[in-house]
């Protein structure tokens, strides 16, 4: 992703995708950051809530201050396991509920919910510019694994 965002420009990056809804790429790494942001925040108390999320307009207008929020993500992420409480409202109106989980549990649940968001990303790339990247870009490594096994 690093390596993506270091090619863009702030239009590109800003500018609303037609296949995406007129989303951005800039909203949907805020999306993806902001998870990840929730999961360690909610890490020494032990309680996190992703709805709960900040969704800060700078992360997906500034292509540079997102970046470094990334590399900030980066290096929190390599905590200790250690049980989580989820808290989530399950539908409008309705009171919170807590589900237990861990630390790695959530970690994988963003790391998938990240490749998800990189899937979208890679189509506004295709839409909105002409950077290349990766047939593996927003791909599941079970499906590339699934993947290697047809060809051979």
């Amino acid at each position: 992703m690093e390596r993506v965002l270091a090619q863009l420009n702030t239009a590109q990056y800003t500018a609303p995708s037609h296949y995406l809804s007129d989303g951005t790429i800039g909203q949907h790494l805020r999306h993806i950051l902001e998870l990840y942001q929730c999961l360690l925040q909610g890490y020494e108390s032990g309680m996190v809530n992703y709805e709960k999320r900040e969704r800060n307009k700078r992360i997906e207008q500034d292509i540079h201050f997102a970046a470094g929020i990334m590399q900030q993500l980066l290096t929190g992420i390599n905590q200790a396991d250690k049980p989580l409480t989820l808290e989530v409202t399950p539908g409008m109106n309705t009171d919170a509920v807590n589900i237990h989980s861990n630390f790695n549990r959530e970690l994988l649940y963003n790391m998938e919910h990240t490749i998800h968001h990189m899937a979208l990303i890679k189509v506004a790339l295709h839409e909105l510019t002409d950077i290349k990247v990766p047939d593996s870009f927003g791909v599941a490594p079970s499906t590339l694994q699934y993947k290697a096994t047809c060809a051979q």
